[in-house]
């Protein structure tokens, strides 16, 4: 009887696993619904309507936000006391203090985090990032609003791309929000601006400059802040901007990522290259503590319009970002119009060009502006530099800062050679949207500590080396 009471407590439970195995198929529906979560307000922001230089009265504010200054520079000084103490051989060397919770960290000890900036450091920069965002937030939806769906048609970008940059705008709208939010009711407001553009092709290429400074400035400062929450939201907003950034560069027809690492850049790098396209801004609005360096002007920039792009000569619509200008392109030297895989340079997921756009060896011909240029929101920012004249180009891309010397420097003018190196094996360091700055020493930093430089820095611009 156990026996058979057994044999058919098996035949039962088989049964049973065998019922649970009946598939059950349901069809889906729109009719649950549930209470919606609050949902926090964006900041308030409106379409910018007025656009082009600026053409009011002189500032009664001039040069950048300044209070008692202790000293000419930051004096460099030799790692801290403890840089070395950690052995760094993959063993724990402090007991955990939980679970799974290696000793050590910053922000681990169970502190609730505020986001709210801790210094001026950390003020002035998100203000800057925040001036960042503003500014995208009008040229994305500036571009749609200014060229027809023709024009955007004959640069290849149809409705699908079309509507990829207004979900960018829209992206810049939570961006600004959480910035003004961190920062509090004195957080800058929208500007007005200008943008040296005339066409699709032009605009998009500035739009993928922009978003590379953009991006690039944040970099340089995010893990020197005081208010590490405020940075973990940062991060979390800007990591955006460099998908915004690829894919500008996609719609440009370039290799989206060139690069093995991205390049961080000073603050002061940034609001330069941003600030001579910010044309006013409201009366109080929050100005900023940043310096406003000289343009540097690169005269044969190499233009990603051309199909030999290397091969051009003053085809930029200024200095600063040193934007492309098609102008001056032939329709048979035109890449939009070549059927030729490697040379045609329509927007695509990927292009490899068959004529790379810079190389190493390739001169390259510079002429920078005199400081003391009124730039930024009511020409109320004065270009400045504590640098003696310079003698060399730094070349400043993923993790390098190569110096290359200035050859026959005449009246603001000079040439140089593009840099032959790696930042590791198989990576060239030069390659991508970079930054070349004119320098009067040859000063040795890293990533960072890059700021250290800013002493020595007398113009600032963009390099379009692939």
């Amino acid at each position: 009887m156990v026996a058979y009471k057994l044999s058919a407590g098996t035949a039962l439970l088989s049964l049973t696993v065998r019922s649970l195995a009946v598939p059950v198929v349901s069809e889906p529906t729109t009719t649950f619904t549930s209470t919606p979560a609050f949902t926090p307000p964006v900041r308030p922001h409106s379409n910018v309507t007025d656009h082009g230089p600026y053409t009011g009265p002189p500032p009664t504010t001039t040069g950048a936000k300044t209070t008692d200054v202790l000293a000419p520079s930051i004096p460099a000084l030799p790692p801290g006391p403890n840089a070395f103490d950690y052995p760094s051989d993959g063993e724990l060397h402090a007991p955990l203090p939980a679970p799974y919770t290696p000793s050590g960290g910053v922000g681990t000890n169970g502190s609730a985090p505020v986001y709210r900036v801790l210094s001026d450091f950390d003020y002035e920069s998100i203000a800057l990032a925040l001036y960042q965002e503003w500014i995208e937030l009008d040229l994305f939806h500036w571009g749609l609003a200014t060229f027809s769906e023709e024009e955007f048609e004959e640069a290849g970008l149809k409705a699908e791309d079309r509507y990829l940059l207004q979900f960018m705008a829209e992206q810049e709208v939570g961006h600004a929000t959480l910035l003004s939010n961190m920062l509090g009711p004195s957080a800058p407001v929208q500007c007005s601006y200008n943008y040296p553009v005339t066409n699709v092709r032009e605009y998009i290429d500035f739009s993928q400059k922009l978003t590379r400074y953009g991006e690039a400035g944040v970099y340089g400062f995010l893990n020197h802040l005081n208010a590490h929450d405020v940075g973990q939201m940062l991060l979390q907003s800007i990591t955006t901007e460099a998908r915004q950034q690829m894919i500008f560069r996609q719609f440009e027809g370039l290799f989206p990522m060139p690069e093995w690492f991205e390049v961080g850049i000073p603050q002061s790098w940034a609001w330069t290259l941003l600030a001579p396209y910010i044309s006013s801004c409201p009366a109080n609005q929050t100005r900023l503590v940043w310096q406003n360096f000289p343009a540097l002007h690169i005269l044969n920039q190499p233009n990603p319009a051309r199909i030999n792009g290397s091969n051009a000569w003053n085809e930029t619509t200024g200095g600063y970002t040193n934007t492309l200008s098609t102008a001056d392109i032939e329709d048979d030297e035109d890449c939009i119009n070549s059927t030729e895989e490697g040379v045609n340079c329509s927007p695509g997921i990927t292009n490899n060009r068959t004529n790379p756009l810079s190389y190493p060896g390739r001169q390259v011909f510079l002429q920078w502006d005199e400081p003391g240029f009124p730039v930024g929101p009511n020409n109320s920012y004065i270009t400045s530099t504590s640098a003696n004249p310079p003698v060399f180009a730094a070349w400043v891309s993923q993790l390098n800062v190569t110096y290359t010397p200035l050859e026959e420097i005449q009246n603001n003018t000079a040439w140089t050679v593009q840099p032959n190196m790696e930042t590791f094996a198989g990576d060239p360091a030069v390659n991508g949207t970079i930054f070349l700055v004119l320098t009067d020493l040859d000063l040795y930093v890293t990533p960072y500590n890059l700021t250290q430089l800013n002493p020595h820095v007398y113009a600032v611009g963009m390099y379009q080396s692939g």
